[in-house]
């Protein structure tokens, strides 16, 4: 590997409450944030390499917080000079039922101070960022400006699906969305169906390649007659894409466990559970204290299929309810199921 010119640095400071998600192929010289605090309020810097650098910071931060960021920027600067690039790229999925950002429990008063102060928008980009997602399935999405506001700290392009009830779903992308379409249906919609959501996408991939994702999330319950007549409706709706060989992701909380009729048809169909191709251990996803079930997915039918790599549900950090904590509450019922791709 030939050797990479030492760029000459410099530290942008950003506004205090901007989120910058790491992307999938950041800038060649880019590292990451780091947050001061102190007497004089909090400022964030972005960092690039910090080699044969001139540094450009505010006058007002001190001796102290200069030397750290220094010395932090430096040891990133040298694990990103000597970091392999050459490794394959990869598609990262998130699915995850987010409980309309209400937290869970939501009775909680941390939960509902978190809401009354407008912080939960912050507190779920901040979390789905440490996991670098390109892209993301909202079931029981908040309010549009809520939703406008994740979206804008995770720097992603969103498209929100209208629900027959009061569920509505939305589809984040780090790449362009090209097109979108509510409920697809060949036939006209019953009122029974789809009160929650269910909606299909077409983005474009950096490699240029075509992915069609369908976001959905079904009836609750335990009878399964609502939910079958949906997933056939979404079947035959999609039979054309998958008749044609497509890549095509079905990610959200499908609401029905891996041994049901419900899950069948989906395999039937075409459709490859990434979890049950490449996972470990029992999957389950609901819920976020100490889940018992599997509901929530992330699928994928086509040449997508054969190209998934790593899938588990994100039973971590602020996902996770701290049981021994009867003060503390978790970003939602639910956990998110990451799905792990190849890029083509």
């Amino acid at each position: 590997m030939g050797k990479r010119p030492l760029p000459s640095t410099r530290v942008y400071q950003l506004p205090p409450e901007k989120i910058v998600a790491p992307k999938s192929q950041p800038p060649p010289n880019q590292i990451g944030t780091i947050e001061f605090s102190g007497k004089l309020g909090k400022a964030n810097y972005w960092f690039f390499d910090l080699v044969n650098t001139t540094l450009e910071m505010p006058m007002t931060i001190s001796r102290r917080n200069f030397c750290a960021a220094l010395g932090t920027g430096l040891a990133a600067a040298s694990a990103n000079l000597f970091a392999d690039e050459s490794g394959p790229k990869v598609l990262r999925v998130i699915a995850y039922n987010i409980y309309k950002c209400k937290g869970w429990p939501s009775d909680r008063p941390l939960a509902k101070r978190a809401v009354a102060e407008g912080q939960m928008a912050k507190r779920l980009a901040m979390e789905l960022a440490l996991h670098y997602p390109d892209l993301i399935n909202f079931s029981e999405s908040p309010g549009e400006e809520i939703t406008q506001k994740v979206a804008d700290l995770l720097g992603m392009n969103h498209v929100r699906f209208p629900s027959g009830g009061n569920w509505p779903g939305t589809l984040l992308s780090k790449f362009e969305i090209t097109e979108s379409q509510n409920a697809p249906m060949n036939d006209e919609r019953p009122k029974e169906l789809f009160t929650r959501h269910w909606g299909r996408a077409k983005i474009k991939l950096p490699s240029g390649e075509p992915l069609i994702i369908h976001s959905a999330h079904l009836y609750p319950g335990a009878d399964p007659t609502v939910r079958l007549k949906e997933i056939r409706a979404m079947i035959d709706s999609m039979r054309p894409d998958i008749d044609a060989g497509r890549s095509m992701l079905l990610i959200g909380d499908l609401n029905h466990r891996p041994d049901t009729d419900e899950y069948k048809l989906w395999v039937d169909a075409g459709y490859v559970d990434t979890f049950a191709k490449v996972g470990v251990g029992e999957g389950l996803t609901m819920k976020s204290d100490i889940p018992q079930s599997r509901i929530d997915y992330a699928m994928a039918a086509g040449p997508i299929a054969n190209r998934v790599v790593e899938s588990k549900p994100l039973f971590e950090g602020a996902f996770r309810l701290n049981t021994n904590d009867l003060e503390s509450f978790a970003l939602s019922d639910h956990l998110p199921q990451l799905a792990v791709f190849q890029s083509h």
